[in-house]
């Protein structure tokens, strides 16, 4: 039988061990030290370890030849093969595993590792530069990423008089995709940024003027899915005349909201002659491209739910995932309610609609008839960072506590796409959870694996229990290509020189984050 993985960054201060626990009902039986655990030998499951922390941090790739087993431990050793570390560590089917790096503002590098005869850790020859991305997916053999930034064509000038009485004239270029190409099975990169290619503007998307920025990448057939984000008006944007009005792109009543001088820091950072954020909170836009190549679309409109991404920084973490059923399910956290321009803030609940993709291209858009607000069992309107595609019916959000979008992330629930809404707490987690993997490991099962770190204990990986644990994902011939697509790519890959044997996965973990 086919194995899938899973991967785990461990991000306690000082990393000793790593427990495999399975979960229990009633609460895990959680070992208080690892002193009488059995270490693991090499195997076909990769573990992306980061040891110590802050610039004495060592990330290692380590092996080992189970993850389920509450009388095994694995440590971090010298046989580790170390690395820089990554953002984001993507599988390519059953081959290669690579470490995709967001690096700000700047280039990212990224390599690709294989697994090799003695169960260890390769480092290819070949690396990738990667433009800085706020999202990223798969389309066939390639590994994609995308962000939104300024074009070099189009340019305009424009002159105004700033705060202090003086007269400026500034050059404003518009906004346009720039998305960029790992082909992992050739193991060659492109750059196809977009900036003069006049197919990848995303400004005025979606006809209201605003620029947008692309939330997930979902392929169904040769279709790719995202969600289309509205950001607001950038400089160029704002500075359009429409039907003889003067920035005629900015609502009335929303004049005050454009920027009178540059300012902020990081994600936050505005400039001046830009309206940040969208004057329209209250809809949801799903992009549907023709191809990877970004410059064939459509986009539909749905004012059910507010736009789908969960965000954290810069990244927007994707939000819309194809069932078992046909259908592509498009979530909502209503994200738009931590705005803090009450204009700017959703007056939506957390909610999920959904797309035929059955339906030919002319006729593809929202299901009418589906639509559900996710509440928590306690009756409160559901908030939520992230979310994973598990099998059969099942999503599972990582979400926010009590609090809502003022707390903290630590809460695993389970929504079913066939339900009432009402999401399934995961029982039998630790009270002082610190951290949780950044996806899941989907078994052949359909049932979910996650490290979690606490304050008092090692990170432990974890099955959390639900109502479909017994349930087994049915996919046919032609899902196969979008199974390795979802689930940020946890799944086999093979020892390039031995393919019928060596298999192996990786996990990773992050520290919880707050809005």
């Amino acid at each position: 039988m086919e194995k899938k993985f899973f991967s785990a960054k461990l991000i306690a201060a000082v990393i000793a061990g790593m427990v495999f626990v399975s979960c229990e009902e009633d609460g895990p039986a959680t070992p208080s030290g690892v002193e009488d655990l059995t270490e693991v030998s090499k195997g076909n499951y990769v573990i992306a370890a980061s040891v110590g922390t802050g610039n004495n941090a060592t990330n290692v790739l380590l092996t080992a030849d189970r993850l389920d087993d509450p009388t095994y431990k694995v440590t971090p050793t010298k046989q580790g093969t170390q690395n820089d570390g990554a953002t984001y560590w993507v599988f390519y089917e059953q081959e290669s595993l690579f470490a995709l790096n967001y690096n700000q503002g700047e280039a990212g590098q990224t390599a690709s590792y294989d697994l090799n005869s003695n169960f260890e850790m390769v480092k290819n020859s070949n690396t990738y530069k990667l433009s800085r991305f706020t999202t990223y997916g798969f389309y066939d053999d390639y590994i994609m990423t995308t962000s939104t930034g300024n074009a070099t064509i189009d340019a305009q000038n424009y002159t105004y008089t700033n705060k202090n009485g003086e007269q400026l004239t500034e050059t404003y270029y518009p906004k346009h995709f720039l998305p960029a190409y790992i082909d992992a099975k050739s193991e060659t990169a492109k750059d196809g940024t977009g900036a003069a290619n006049l197919k990848l503007r995303s400004e005025n998307l979606l006809g209201n003027g605003e620029y947008v920025t692309l939330s997930g990448l979902e392929q169904t057939g040769t279709f790719l899915y995202a969600a289309a984000v509205p950001m607001g008006l950038s400089q160029w944007g704002y500075i359009q005349t429409v039907n003889g009005k003067e920035h005629g792109y900015v609502r009335e009543g929303y004049e005050d909201l454009v920027k009178t001088e540059s300012g902020g820091s990081g994600s936050g950072k505005y400039n001046a002659n830009e309206l940040q954020w969208t004057q329209y909170p209250d809809e949801c836009w799903v992009a549907i491209f023709k191809d990877e190549t970004l410059e064939e679309h459509k986009v539909i409109k749905t004012d059910k739910i507010s736009y789908a991404c969960g965000r954290n920084r810069s990244q927007y973490y994707q939000m819309l995932w194809k069932a078992d059923d046909g259908y592509i399910y498009v979530l909502s956290p209503s994200y738009a309610k931590t705005m803090k321009d009450s204009r700017q803030q959703t007056t939506l609940p957390a909610g999920v609609v959904r797309i035929n993709t059955n339906a030919s291209w002319e006729n593809l858009d929202f299901d009418p008839n589906y639509y559900k607000t996710l509440k928590n069992a306690n009756g409160t309107e559901a908030a939520f960072l992230r979310s994973w595609y598990i099998s059969g019916n099942y999503i599972m959000l990582l979400a926010y506590d009590e609090q809502g979008f003022d707390g903290t992330a630590n809460r695993l629930v389970i929504f079913d796409t066939q339900s009432d809404g009402i999401l399934k707490e995961v029982t039998g987690l630790p009270s002082d959870i610190s951290g949780f993997s950044s996806t899941p490991y989907i078994d052949e099962t359909g049932k979910a694996y996650m490290v979690v770190s606490t304050e008092s204990g090692y990170p432990t990986v974890y099955r959390p229990c639900h109502s479909h644990s017994d349930t087994r994902p049915h996919y046919r011939s032609d899902e196969r290509k979008r199974c390795r697509q979802v689930r940020d790519k946890l799944k086999t890959f093979r020892h390039k020189r031995n393919r019928s044997a060596r298999k192996a996965g990786v996990f990773s973990t992050n520290p919880f984050v707050t809005a």
